[in-house]
Parts: C-alpha cells; structure tokens; sequence
C-alpha cells in the first residue's frame, strides 16, 4: 500500500498512533498541509493521501517524496454535485483498505467520507461565501479550525486561531527569500516587475463568479508594461495576445516570485493572501468583492493595508497603476508585514501540535472557551 510511515519511537508523547487520511484537493492545500504531514511522520504517526489531479497538486505532494493516492475530477462542470460523489467514492476507496483513525481536510468531502466511515473528522475552512458546504461542515466535523477573523460561527466545534493556512508555509520559520529568481526570471537582480495572476473560476464554490475579462487583462498588460516588467501566471485558458507574458518558471517557484514582485494583480483568492503575507502590494478584483467578502480579506484590507479589493475591474487597474508610481512601494509594504507577522502564529506547528494530541486539544480548547 501507498501509506507513508515510520518505525515506533518509544520517547514519542504521544499515547496512541494516529492513522490520518488527508484529502487534498488543489496547489494551495498541498502546500498548506506538507510541512504537517512531514512532522506528523516524523512523530511516527500513519498518513495517508489522497490527491485530486488538479494544477500543480500532484506534483506539489511528490516532490516531497510523498507516496499518494490520486484521482482525476469529475469532467462534468455543469453539474458539480457529482464532483462531491466522485471525491466520496475515492475516499470511501482508500479508506476501506486503510482504516484510519482521522480523516484530515478543507472541505465537505473530508467532512462526510468521515461521517461515512463513523471516524472523526479536522476540517480547516476560511471561506465564507459556501454556505452549503459550510452548512454540512457545521452539522457532521468534530473540529472546525478557522481564521479568528472569519465571520461565522460554527459553535463549541469552532477554533479560531490568529492566523490563515497561508502562514503554514509562508510564515519566516519555512520561507526564505532567493535572489536567484531573478536570474530564473531573466531580469537583472532587483528589476522591477508585477504579477498578474487569472483564476480559472472552475472551483465549487466559484458557480457564478467571475474576475476579469479577457479583455480586462489585454488592458491590464498594456498599462502596466509601461512602468515594468510584467508576468502572468494563469490558472486556466490564456488568450494567444498574452501568451509570451507567461510565467517562465516552474509553478514550485511563484512564492519567490511573489515576494520580490512589485505588485500583484489578481482576480483569484489565495495568491492574494500568500502575496501580503509576504509583503508584497494586493490588488484584488472579482464578484466576490463587497460586504459578504471572506473574514481574511477585509482583514488584509481594513487592518493591515495590505491589499485593496474592487468589484470593478477599472478601478482596480487604476489602482495598480497608482501604486506602480510610489517610489517607497516595497518598503511601505514591508513594514506593514511585519505588523501582520506579530499578530498571527506559526500555523503549521499548531496544527501539528493540535493533531498530535486530538483531541485532548479539543478539549482542552473548548475548557478554555467555558464550553466544556
């Protein structure tokens, strides 16, 4: 079997082996979930992995040197309720011969294969704009772990930590800036350039949103090439107009490009959030934006200054445009990171130590709440 684990060490703290079954299901959960993974193993603990085969997942997982499960998404957009059934029936699969003793994840996959298989389920969940999936986290996970920003209230279930997944892999303890990808880029060291960064909008939760335009983006292109150097990195189609603006590095490689860039120009939702994480200037357009928007970007927005949200795409370049002018850009926004890093915690040791002692970690959270 393709199940990733180690020999016993009696020192160990913990009492029991835990047998985790992760579900993950694109890039960013890869990311957010390996560094755990890689501790819970090295504690001695059991995992197991199952992958969906979407954009750089995969390859994110095995050059960890992961053994995975993987499998492909439903091919029917129009109708993605069977994306849920063909996430259920994998998992139903991996977990009929692996038995595991939690099942790990972000959505409502993870939630009711663990309902099914009568194990307990850890659900992370920063989005507030899913209110059927969020609705179905509330009633059936043990654990809800969130941003202590984000807006709703899943009861005595709820952790609310100061800090977003993100910060699992991009706090300072595991991101380390490179100088040699500006060389990767073919720019000389410190070259100004931006990143424009175009969501797929093929997700379940993205049914009726939209970012920008194929038009939006030509214009984009055109009015800030004037000032720098620009990049795109797209998650889905590009037109043929913009192919030679493509990212000329591997995907592995986006957060260093991401820390050194001028700015960030994006209709998508994560890359938002790791781009202030790491101090580099957000500005974000989709039709999520308004007063519904998620916890964490009202947050980056209101608090931290960080990034700047619009539904209009024009003001949004108009804003890119103004900030692209700023002589100080990186260093205003360098200091603003700094503030951010001082509020929040190093996300992946929690989770770490929160799996690892489940649930007297439970327990002991919801003591401390008065809610047990």
């Amino acid at each position: 079997m393709d199940e990733i684990n180690s020999n016993k060490n009696p020192h160990h703290l913990s009492e029991k082996e835990i047998r985790a079954l992760f579900i993950i299901n694109t890039p960013a959960q890869a990311y957010t979930w390996r560094s755990t993974i890689k501790e819970l193993i090295h504690h001695h603990h059991r995992v197991q992995i199952l992958a969906r085969n979407y954009g750089q997942t995969i390859d994110i997982l095995r050059l960890e040197g992961f053994q995975i499960k993987t499998f492909n998404p439903s091919t029917n957009r129009n109708f993605r309720i069977f994306e849920i059934i063909n996430h259920l029936s994998n998992g139903y699969k991996v977990s009929r011969w692996y038995h595991p003793s939690i099942i790990i994840g972000f959505g409502v996959d993870a939630t009711l294969l663990a309902f099914i298989m009568r194990r307990p389920s850890i659900i992370f969940t920063d989005s507030e704009g899913m209110p059927f999936q969020n609705r179905l986290i509330k009633i059936f996970s043990q654990v809800i772990i969130t941003p202590d920003c984000f807006k709703l209230n899943f009861g005595k279930k709820q952790i609310r930590i100061p800090g977003y997944k993100e910060l699992a892999y991009l706090h300072p303890n595991y991101f380390t800036p490179d100088l040699s990808i500006f060389n990767e880029l073919g720019l000389e060291t410190n070259e100004k350039y931006v990143i424009l960064r175009f969501n797929a909008f093929d997700a379940f939760h993205d049914v009726s949103k939209h970012g920008f335009t194929q038009a939006d983006q030509i214009e984009l292109v055109k009015n800030l090439g004037k000032y720098v150097r620009v990049f795109i990195s797209p998650e889905g189609y590009l037109c043929k107009e913009l192919e030679k603006y493509k990212f000329p590095i591997s995907y592995s490689r986006i957060h260093q490009a991401l820390y050194f860039a001028q700015l960030l120009v994006t209709d998508t939702q994560t890359m938002a959030t790791e781009a202030a994480i790491l101090g580099t200037p957000v500005v974000r357009s989709n039709s999520f934006v308004g007063p519904n928007d998620m916890g964490i970007f009202q947050e980056l927005e209101r608090k931290y200054d960080l990034i700047y949200s619009f539904k209009d795409p024009e003001q949004a370049i108009q804003k890119a445009i103004e900030l692209l002018k700023l002589p100080d850009l990186k260093e205003q926004w360098a200091k603003k990171r700094q503030i951010l890093l001082n509020d929040k915690i190093d996300v992946k040791q929690f989770m770490v130590n929160f799996i690892d002692n489940y649930p007297q970690s439970l327990i002991e959270y919801q003591r401390k709440r008065g809610l047990f």
